[in-house]
């Protein structure tokens, strides 16, 4: 295999798509479309996220310090890509049809057909150039019972969630097996 330098880009290293749930000032619920979105430890399970450039969705997370992150299947795709190409500062965003519910223990807007659901206090900011990371503590999950469910397989609650990831500014959608942890080292 020949290897070659390529332009400085995150393609093929595929992050999953999610919608971040504020409210505006007026209440009504505002959703912006990242994937800057992870896993760390800090004492104990926690997120990381990051937003870059101002956004309506970052002054709101700022102002109170929570938001939901909702996950992004291939059902919410075309919602998702309106959120990443509208203006949140456009007072019409949000579109009357969409079912928002209101966080469990959280004051954030959390997407009724995602299938998981995330609320996120945020414990720390960290200030990037151009970005800011977030570092959050998980409040919450919400989940779609289906995904609960360990009598079926991983690939089988995979396809229920069918969530769906980016990478070289294309969508994908995930679901198929390729092998556990560890699995590798066998072969």
């Amino acid at each position: 295999m020949k290897k070659v330098s390529v332009n400085l880009s995150n393609d093929f290293c595929p992050q999953p798509l999610y919608l971040y749930g504020t409210y505006r000032e007026d209440g009504k619920p505002n959703f912006g479309l990242f994937c800057w979105f992870s896993y760390c430890w800090d004492g104990d399970l926690s997120v990381m996220a990051c937003i870059g450039g101002e956004k309506l969705t970052k002054d709101r997370i700022k102002a109170t310090n929570v938001f939901s992150a909702n996950l992004v299947t291939e059902q919410l795709l075309p919602l998702a890509d309106y959120f990443g190409n509208k203006d949140g500062y456009d007072a019409d965003k949000m579109p009357a049809d969409i079912a928002v519910t209101h966080g469990e223990k959280l004051n954030v807007p959390v997407l009724v057909d995602s299938p998981r659901s995330y609320e996120l206090r945020v414990k720390q900011w960290v200030k990037l150039d151009g970005s800011e990371i977030m570092i959050c503590k998980i409040e919450n999950i919400v989940s779609d019972d289906a995904l609960t469910d360990a009598s079926k397989s991983i690939e089988e609650r995979m396809r229920v969630a069918c969530p769906a990831v980016t990478t070289a500014r294309t969508y994908f959608s995930v679901g198929n097996r390729l092998g556990a942890w560890a699995d590798w080292k066998n072969r």
